[in-house]
């Protein structure tokens, strides 16, 4: 981020924050389309992508999650930008990213959305999400993403194709979420883990790009698969945002004022997420309030 931007801080939350949590979603019954094992469908393939991530019943039990981490981007002077990230169902997030002693701040509630940042006159900038924000956000599956529970979820995939990834075959699903808004998703076809996600996106000055975010590196926490680096570029620029995941504490107490809107008063800025995950949170620093 090239604070007091938001660039990177935008970046993170509506490709960063949505690939690393929606791990593709799946489906309304098989689709026809090509598969490296022969029929093989779409809710097959999503059948074997829950499993490989650890189970449905094991994501059920998470209710609340905190990443800790930092951000590499060539599109900043500063090497690392540590960030955090904190999650509660069914759709609440907060993320603060650091640089030279100054933090920006986005948070969703479930229902509406700030960003905090500094700015050129020392002072604080508060703003509302914009429509466009609000509209992602409300359509994110934090925790485990769309492809848990789907039918519930009212999601469908159907099953376009077999491609190569970065050097691997991998499923490509077509994604369609309630809102009638479709997306790629791209599933290994060795593993089953999640390897690209494709949105389309607008900047800020209203023109559409593909935002393409990558999987990789993924670590077992608790028996759950979790990618810990997660790239994401836009466009054909070949520049990519690297987020990578240091540490992950799963069911640590969030309170709801976590997520309110930042300096609301009465609330509770302290993280309980075990000893050393809370060290790392301390050494980012937080926003005061």
């Amino acid at each position: 981020m090239n604070l007091p931007s938001n660039r990177i801080a935008r970046w993170l939350f509506s490709a960063g924050i949505s690939a690393a949590l929606s791990t593709l979603a799946l489906a309304q019954e098989p689709a026809a389309g090509p598969s490296s094992e022969p029929g093989l469908s779409a809710a097959q393939i999503v059948e074997k992508n829950v499993a490989a991530r650890g189970g449905a019943d094991a994501w059920r039990k998470i209710e609340t999650m905190v990443w800790v981490g930092h951000v590499q981007s060539a599109n900043v002077a500063v090497p690392t930008l540590p960030f955090v990230l904190e999650l509660k169902r069914p759709n609440k997030t907060r993320f603060e990213i650091s640089a030279m002693g100054q933090v920006a701040v986005r948070v969703y509630d479930g229902a509406s959305g700030w960003k905090l940042r500094p700015s050129h006159n020392g002072k604080p900038d508060l703003q509302p999400y914009s429509p466009d924000e609000l509209k992602f956000a409300h359509e994110e599956q934090v925790i485990d993403g769309p492809l848990i529970d789907y039918r519930a979820k009212g999601i469908a995939v159907g099953l376009d194709g077999l491609d190569e990834v970065e050097g691997h075959k991998a499923y490509r699903l077509n994604v369609r979420l309630p809102s009638g808004v479709s997306h790629h998703v791209w599933v290994d076809a060795e593993t089953f883990l999640d390897i690209k996600y494709d949105r389309e996106t607008r900047n800020a000055i209203g023109q559409s790009a593909t935002v393409s975010v990558f999987y990789s590196n993924y670590k077992s926490v608790e028996g759950l698969q979790i990618p810990a680096t997660i790239e994401t570029g836009v466009g054909m620029t070949g520049l990519k945002n690297k987020l990578v995941i240091e540490k992950i504490a799963l069911n640590p107490p969030l309170e709801d004022g976590r997520f309110s809107k930042p300096g609301t008063q009465g609330r509770n800025n302290a993280v309980s997420i075990g000893p050393d995950v809370a060290q790392t949170v301390r050494e980012t620093g937080r926003p005061g309030r």
